[in-house]
């Protein structure tokens, strides 16, 4: 199913309430998937004990990975407001900059004439893919000024990530060079472009002939 922009923000459903009941009130049986960082989403939620919802002061980016190893990340297949969730988790908008990783991050699938089924994130922001990347495995090619330029689409260590929309299947994760760690989409990892500035924005769409808005499986979108 692919959702507009508008139905990630709605009052909690019956649907939503009983997801709130069975994953939200019951830690041991958490729905949902997790994602190591660098690997796959192959065990359920329910069996990392590192899934919970970040502390308040686990958003600072590491310049060198933990020496404890991977940290799981949690995949839920519902939206962020679905599960109780208002405002933005810390994800910033245009050019600010990342300074920290968000606590949590949605991913929504919406359609356009220009771009075709493509990501936003929770601000509508359009999320993008770069064609130097590779998804097999998972790795980004972009640094340095790159990143100042298409900023990575970050998480904290153990932060969850919402769906709208989206295959949970699809999403993994990997650790950049800086410690931080990046979404992938279909094994691309993603970007948002620091030239879009109002929500629905796509100024990014095609540059260098590299860039294009990702799909909910990691392809290229395309106008339909």
């Amino acid at each position: 199913m692919i959702l507009n922009s508008a139905t990630t923000h709605g009052p909690l459903t019956r649907t939503a309430l009983t997801t709130l009941v069975l994953c939200g009130l019951s830690l041991a049986a958490a729905c949902g998937r997790t994602v190591s960082v660098g690997g796959s989403p192959d065990a359920p939620a329910s069996t990392a004990s590192s899934a919970s919802a970040p502390s308040a002061d686990s958003g600072q980016q590491t310049s060198q990975p933990p020496a404890t190893g991977n940290t799981a990340l949690r995949v839920v297949d519902s939206a962020a407001a679905d599960n109780g969730l208002q405002g933005t988790g810390g994800t910033v908008t245009g050019r600010q900059v990342q300074e920290a990783p968000p606590k949590w991050v949605q991913l929504s699938a919406v359609r356009s004439p220009a771009l075709g089924t493509h990501l936003i994130n929770i601000n509508q922001a359009t999320l993008y893919r770069f064609d130097k990347d590779t998804a097999e495995p998972s790795r980004s090619a972009c640094v340095g000024e790159c990143a100042t330029t298409w900023p990575p689409v970050t998480i904290v260590e153990g932060g969850n990530v919402y769906l709208a929309g989206v295959d949970e299947k699809q999403v993994g994760a990997i650790r950049r060079d800086d410690g931080s760690v990046q979404l992938t989409i279909g094994g691309w990892p993603v970007y948002r472009y620091s030239g879009d500035i109002e929500a629905g924005d796509a100024n990014g769409q095609g540059l260098g002939g590299t860039w294009f808005a990702a799909g909910p499986t990691g392809q290229k979108s395309v106008p339909q």
